[in-house]
């Protein structure tokens, strides 16, 4: 009896089923049909203000996907064996940070500043993850952190130190008083994504991990549900179709 019951419920579930699948599928295909304008771009970058910035009294370098190797080298002359240290501040806008990196940013340009008129100040440099979420990706960063980086020549392995700043009340004082503790004051930077040493960089995976992690946080939320929507159907109807063989020699 529950059996007959079950076996009548079959086509009522499968409605069901094809109902939502089709309401999703509705979604996909509005979707595709705009999918242009939800690619953020891969790479915003304005040439004119960062070559000003790095010309201006802060001496500040903007990284992007395209130049950060190049840019943190470059300082570093050939045999040299002291370690040329470069600070990179991880900053976002609305998007990463929710607007609370302002403050941080302040500080970060006005310790800029002060660096640039010293001789053995750490070079600085800035990371905005709403502009380069790729390159957020390879470093596996996020917004907030103070990096120090020791380059040497290559292909030395290069030693990175991190450190999380607190959004609502760091000031330049105390970025300044951070000068030459990297090694107290900032974690070592050991992990698989190491953006020099880690395995996904010797293997070249860094960058196309970067990228398919980009591609799923593209993904709206029903997207994950057409698919389980799909694959349920697909399970439904083998049932069905499973059923109904197994009626037919109990027919003839």
């Amino acid at each position: 009896m529950r059996f007959t019951t079950l076996v009548a419920a079959l086509p009522a579930l499968a409605s069901a089923q094809q109902d939502a699948f089709g309401q999703y599928q509705a979604q996909f295909q509005n979707f595709l049909g705009n999918f242009g304008s939800y690619i953020p771009n891969t790479g915003r970058h304005d040439p004119v203000a960062a070559a000003e910035a790095k010309a201006g009294a802060m001496k500040l370098s903007i990284l992007t996907l395209d130049n950060w190797k190049q840019t943190l080298y470059e300082p570093v002359k050939e045999g040299q064996t002291e370690p040329e240290e470069w600070w990179i501040l991880t900053t976002g806008g609305n998007k990463t940070c929710f607007g609370h990196c302002d403050r941080v940013e302040q500080a970060f340009n006005e310790t800029a500043a002060k660096f640039a008129l010293q001789t053995d100040a750490p070079h600085m440099g800035m990371l905005n993850c709403d502009d380069q979420p790729i390159l957020c990706n390879v470093w596996s960063a996020g917004v907030g952190w103070l990096w120090a980086f020791q380059m040497l020549p290559e292909p030395a392995p290069i030693d990175i130190y991190k450190k999380r700043l607190n959004l609502t009340t760091v000031t330049s004082d105390d970025l300044v008083a951070l000068q030459g503790k990297h090694k107290t004051e900032f974690k070592l930077e050991e992990s698989f994504w190491h953006p020099f040493n880690g395995k996904a960089a010797e293997h070249g995976l860094s960058v196309p991990f970067a990228y398919l992690l980009w591609g799923f946080n593209l993904l709206p939320s029903w997207a994950f549900m057409l698919i389980i929507s799909f694959f349920s159907r697909s399970m439904m109807s083998r049932r069905m179709e499973g059923h109904g063989q197994q009626q037919q020699p109990a027919g003839r």
